[in-house]
């Protein structure tokens, strides 16, 4: 006979709450589709891969011109180039999948929310994978350049005798992994959305400790810069507090809508109960 779930395991609008068996079974149906989806775009960037390479090594080659240097790029050994194709492959795979991957991990996260937090995820699946995508494009085309031009300026600067020999494997690192970086850090706005709504944080407090926030912005992009200089740090950081700034904004106009709804909700009900004095 089948046992008839209890008290706790019923949530506050009739729905049954997921056990933690279920929850491990969602994992592990996430992340397959996840990998899935991953390899699927992999494939994809596979056939492209010599064009994405191009691609990539176009804010290199723009500096290198603009400062009178040959825009060389080598490789050190044998295999060195199939291996960067399968790298970048894979890199631009991620960057292509990420959407679909940032849909399986909020469809994880929604599947244990109430019915009534599940209209957050569904809007947020959308807006995730764009800022991922925007953090990722904003470094290629914008950052990259002048990061390239500090760093490869210093390597000119200590002197004419110094040569530099630039590998294609480090500079196909350096680029795809800050893109990786950038498209993470653009989730900032829907991270502070998110822990405003479920409550956990306050808009006050946000804009409270805003003078703290800048210090842990400025710490994390110096944590997570796969780079360790400084200006990378900084075209990093200053988005990231713009963006955070951009979260209390938006956290701030959903507070507004929803207490007008509520709002209006008690006018309707003191109304209705006006109108009706006996029901």
């Amino acid at each position: 006979m089948e046992r008839m779930p209890d008290s706790s395991e019923i949530d506050e609008q009739g729905g049954k709450r997921m056990s933690l068996g279920e929850h491990l079974e969602e994992l592990r149906r996430r992340l397959i589709y996840a990998i899935l989806g991953l390899a699927a775009a992999m494939i994809v960037t596979m056939i492209f891969g010599k064009q994405i390479i191009g691609l990539l090594r176009f804010p290199y080659a723009r500096v290198m011109r603009s400062m009178g240097l040959p825009p060389e790029l080598t490789l050190m050994t044998v295999g060195a180039g199939f291996e960067i194709y399968l790298r970048v492959s894979l890199y631009a795979g991620l960057v292509v999948g990420a959407p679909w991957v940032f849909y399986q991990f909020w469809m994880f996260i929604g599947a244990g929310l109430l019915p009534r937090e599940k209209k957050y995820v569904k809007m947020a699946i959308p807006f995730s994978a764009t800022l991922f995508v925007t953090g990722a494009l904003f470094f290629f085309f914008v950052a990259s350049i002048p990061c390239l031009r500090f760093l490869i300026g210093m390597d000119k600067w200590l002197g004419e005798d110094v040569k530099t020999l630039f590998t294609l494997p480090a500079y196909i690192n350096f680029v795809c992994m800050l893109m990786l970086v950038f498209g993470l850090a653009f989730q900032t706005p829907l991270a502070v959305l998110l822990l405003t709504k479920t409550g956990l944080v306050t808009i006050k407090t946000l804009r409270h400790y805003r003078r703290h926030v800048v210090v842990a912005i400025a710490v994390a992009a110096a944590i997570i810069s796969p780079s360790p200089n400084p200006l990378d740090m900084i075209i990093l950081a200053v988005p990231m507090y713009l963006l955070f700034e951009l979260g209390v904004v938006l956290s701030h106009v959903f507070r507004s809508k929803e207490t007008a709804r509520q709002d209006e909700a008690r006018r309707a009900e003191s109304e209705r109960r006006s109108n009706n004095p006996g029901g």
